[in-house]
């Protein structure tokens, strides 16, 4: 410490002053500065844990379903979000270049997010689809004459019922009605649904039980069906389906397409108007639609009881027994399937953007919603769902009936195909199925959905599709159909050889020839 003896002269004890008093200055300048300092780094350590904790789930998603696995853009992507880790801990730790770090963790902390954020809900919504692949609902219902005064179903001591041909669906009925109202009802056995409603038409029953996908047979049989019926209780069945699928080779498998003729929830079991069978090869890039028409003349499985009916009647009793009933016919495995109804097949058009066919017959559709469509022969826009769903729903007013109306859907359905197997639409894959998540349902698994889309980016090559449709000859009230045994109905029994060739013709292109 330096001590002065002579403060007698001014200058001199203000030479001495002066350097403590700038000594303290600098002292608190820098206070202030590694304060400022240390404030940087915290702030830039805790968006570097955010960025580390947010690229790291969104890296395990990415891997575990096999997200953005082509031409190594996962791998890629991992090894920008990794630098990116590095050099901000580097810098974080070196105290150097604090702003740039801090925009540099501010810019990918979003980038992490949104990844994130597409991932998570790229994986939700496949979880949807598949869950309602999950199960069935079916309505049923008692039912009496439009004109009765029966109101309600404690009234009834009887019901007909056909419980040979729906008999675990008619007792969960039953057995609801006697918890929730306290009444047994005893059952009236008949031979179908068909028979206890005529029998209900004509007098000699009080009251049925309905099951809503036997409705639409019903409907098309009878005039007035829906205003015949005054509904006095009503229960809802959800019925647990078999979900796991999967192929002995991913690259090659088929895919059942089915299309059921309702509007509304996608879990509603009713008929197949639709039945195609996708062969695809991913190794040769060639797809085989394979139409099978819906009038077919099929032994039908499960509710079925293997006798002989419509294929479209297949539907009634489920997806699988849809499946089955094609396994059996062409002697094919089927690995999945895809079931749409009137309503996810408009949202999948607008989702895609239409499709572009070509139409080899003029014809005009009236609308029930007041709208006109008018098809001209040669290149078409099908621009929106309604437009697409009046195209191919028309049989009436072609020459073939539903042949052309089964090649008009192929039409479609091929273009379809073709717009989302195209980069474009693969690279939209989670909007596009967003948009279908409450209106279509598949046991196809969100890996295999990835796989699949991760091998058409990496190749880049387009499909060859080619079509098929089995033929025969149709007849009306010539067959019997085992759902509706008294109905005059149009069937089609189909020709040997073709069913043969077209059996031969899938295994071809599943053998890669």
């Amino acid at each position: 410490m330096l001590k002065i003896e002579n403060v007698s002269n001014p200058y001199i004890e203000w030479r001495f002053i002066m350097p403590t008093h700038s000594r303290h200055q600098r002292q608190h300048k820098n206070s202030r500065s590694y304060s400022r300092l240390d404030t940087k780094t915290i702030v830039n350590s805790v968006l570097l844990v955010l960025y580390a904790l947010l690229a790291g789930i969104a890296t395990f998603l990415m891997y575990s379903h096999n997200i953005l696995a082509f031409r190594h853009f996962n791998i890629i992507y991992t090894a920008l979000l990794v630098v990116v880790l590095v050099v901000s801990l580097v810098l974080i730790i070196r105290k150097k270049g604090k702003l740039v770090v801090t925009v540099l963790l501010v810019i990918f902390l979003i980038v992490a997010a949104a990844s994130l954020f597409a991932f998570k809900s790229l994986i939700d919504v496949a979880g949807n689809l598949n869950e309602t692949a999950s199960y069935s609902e079916i309505e049923m219902s008692v039912v009496v004459p439009a004109n009765s005064s029966i109101s309600d179903v404690t009234e009834l001591s009887s019901v007909q019922a056909p419980t040979g041909a729906d008999g675990s669906n008619i007792d969960a009925l039953l057995s609801q009605i006697k918890s929730d109202k306290g009444v047994n009802l005893i059952t009236d056995t008949v031979d179908s649904y068909q028979a206890a409603y005529e029998n209900l038409i004509n007098g000699s029953s009080q009251a049925m039980v309905l099951n809503s996908a036997y409705s639409s047979l019903l409907e098309l049989s009878y005039d007035n069906y829906e205003s015949n019926l005054k509904t006095i209780y009503t229960y809802k069945i959800k019925k647990n389906v078999s979900s796991d699928a999967s192929s002995s080779d991913k690259n090659v498998f088929n895919i059942y397409i089915s299309g059921i003729d309702t509007y509304g929830s996608i879990s509603t079991v009713s008929r197949s108007d639709v039945n195609i069978i996708l062969t695809v090869n991913m190794n040769t890039h060639k797809i085989l639609m394979t139409t099978t028409p819906r009038d077919s003349y099929v032994k039908i499985p499960d509710g079925g009881a293997d006798q002989y009916d419509k294929l479209t009647h297949a539907g009634i009793y489920g997806i699988e027994t849809s499946e089955k009933t094609l396994e059996n016919l062409y002697d094919i495995d089927i690995d999945y399937y895809a079931r749409l109804n009137f309503t996810s097949f408009m949202n999948l058009i607008d989702a895609i953007g239409g499709v572009t066919i070509y139409n080899d017959q003029a014809f005009t559709i009236h609308l029930d919603t007041g709208n006109d469509y008018s098809f001209e022969v040669g290149n078409i826009d099908l621009s929106s769902g309604e437009e697409a769903l009046a195209f191919v729903r028309e049989r009436y007013d072609l020459n073939n009936g539903d042949y052309d109306r089964g090649n008009n859907q192929i039409k479609v359905v091929q273009a379809i195909v073709n717009k989302l197997t195209s980069l474009n639409s693969v690279s939209n894959y989670s909007s596009i199925t967003s948009t279908l998540t409450d209106s279509i349902q598949t046991n196809m698994s969100l890996d295999t959905m990835m796989d699949l889309a991760n091998t058409q980016l990496d190749s880049g090559k387009k499909f060859t599709i080619t079509s098929q449709e089995v033929t025969g000859t149709g007849s009306t009230g010539e067959l019997t159909s085992y759902a509706m045994p008294t109905a005059s109905l149009y069937m089609i029994q189909l020709d040997d050889a073709s069913v043969s060739s077209a059996s031969q013709a899938i295994k071809d292109v599943m053998e890669g020839k």
